[in-house]
């Protein structure tokens, strides 16, 4: 096993990926300038719209894969050609909000059916400390009939790509690595070091590193749910909540977080999984769940916003057109999981209102198959009522306001700008009903 970085560099031995979304596909185009790699999804589609050089997800461009080297396939048997695994299939949580477990076990059984002695298996999927040894490596042995230690090990080391960032990436965000042993973790950390330049940190366990995910992300989760929390508050103030953060940044050690939706595969569903172990060993939660509470309520936070705007507008609520610009979880990124746009339109729906939602750079077939929203071309944002700018995309930038309105007084065109896109003093200035979170 020592001998495998050495033989994947010589050619000699092949890397699988398992899992090709918006972890798994920039992964695999990095190692793939390195060594052999097989990219393997079990989704046919977007299998073929790789091997066509198609990149649904946005992360490293059509030119990136079209010059790719990586093996595409979604034939599970090709995964025996492998001897290093990295599994990097989401972990999302059911609808009580407790863990889902199924694609990793899912590809923890694909994988340990076309395992090979020596192998080293590596878990980038977010999961509560425990689930890679306590979990998978069982499904792993079960399927393989091979025993883990003698015959495979295996890994963890966390995902922290930020979708959508062009500025950290996967090569200069320091990777956390863990191995079931010290052989396994000198492997795996020389593996990793072939794309991360900036290097990477070893820990003494898989459990430190699966706990390092889930709080990095739970610690960001309630940072944002205070600002959250203090819009709430400061909107019923009067105060506006983005001049207060403003002046509070100009001291050195303001954290400059804002208030905002949080959603999307990992600062969304993360914390549950911390919550969710902790109350199987007797624990409630009280920080991490008040500030997962809050976070999920800001949806509906939002929409009644622009529902009191309407009445305080004089218009007939049911009749009133809302265009919302963006339905993806975070900005110029086409990713619609966990999507909180999503929560004010179904918070609009109870009021009677149906919304315009234009989001050109989001998968029409997601945002219908998850939230039966069905997608609107940017033409369709005429004679509104109210346009909300939900998703700061830079294609919202520069949108002509007047265009967008019925032709009405400026008093009754209401602007909802929920990530402070718009100069605020401006667009008052030009007569707009203005709110922002």
């Amino acid at each position: 096993m020592a001998s495998l970085y050495e033989e994947l560099l010589a050619g000699k031995e092949k890397l699988a990926v398992i899992g090709l979304g918006y972890v798994g596909m920039p992964l695999a185009v990095a190692f793939a300038k390195k060594v052999k790699v097989i990219g393997f999804d079990i989704n046919n589609k977007k299998v073929e719209q790789y091997q066509n050089g198609i990149d649904p997800t946005s992360e490293v461009g059509e030119d990136a894969i079209k010059n790719s080297t990586i093996d595409f396939t979604s034939d599970e048997n090709r995964l025996k050609e492998a001897r290093f695994h990295v599994i990097a299939v989401p972990t999302p949580v059911n609808i009580d909000k407790t863990p889902d477990l199924a694609p990793v076990i899912g590809a923890s059984e694909i994988v340990g059916m076309n395992l090979t002695k020596g192998s080293i298996v590596v878990y980038e999927s977010t999961v509560y400390p425990g689930v890679t040894e306590d979990i998978c490596v069982p499904v792993l042995e079960r399927e393989s009939g091979l025993k883990c230690g003698s015959d495979f090990k295996v890994g963890y080391s966390p995902e922290r790509i930020n979708p959508g960032d062009k500025v950290h990436r996967l090569e200069n965000i320091t990777k956390i690595v863990s191995g079931q042993d010290a052989e396994s973790l000198e492997v795996i950390a020389k593996i990793y070091s072939l794309v991360v330049s900036v290097g990477v940190h070893r820990v003494r366990s898989i459990r430190v590193a699966e706990a390092a995910k889930v709080v990095e992300n739970s610690q960001r989760d309630i940072n944002i749910a205070f600002m959250n929390e203090l819009a709430i508050v400061f909107d019923r103030m009067g105060i506006d909540t983005k001049e207060v953060i403003e002046a509070m940044n100009t001291k050195w050690n303001a954290l400059r977080f804002y208030p905002g939706l949080v959603g999307g595969h990992c600062i969304g569903v993360d914390p549950y999984y911390f919550i969710s172990e902790a109350e199987k060993l007797g624990y409630h939660s009280q920080i991490i769940l008040a500030g997962r509470k809050i976070n999920d309520d800001m949806g509906r936070f939002v929409a009644d916003a622009i529902i009191k705007k309407l009445i305080l507008a004089n218009k007939q609520v049911r009749q009133s057109k809302v265009v919302i610009l963006g339905i993806t979880f975070k900005e110029n990124c086409p990713d619609t999981r966990n999507s909180k746009v999503a929560d004010i339109v179904v918070r609009l729906r109870e009021y009677g209102l149906q919304p315009v939602v234009i989001d050109p750079g989001a998968n029409p077939d997601d945002a219908k198959m998850s939230y039966a929203i069905t997608l609107m071309p940017m033409s369709a944002a005429v004679d509104a009522d109210c346009v909300v700018f939900a998703v700061a995309h830079k294609y919202f930038y520069g949108l002509n306001l007047d265009y967008m309105f019925k032709d009405c007084l400026p008093s009754e065109k209401i602007v909802i700008d929920v990530k402070g896109m718009l100069d605020k003093t401006e667009t008052i200035k030009r007569g707009y009903s203005y709110w922002r979170l």
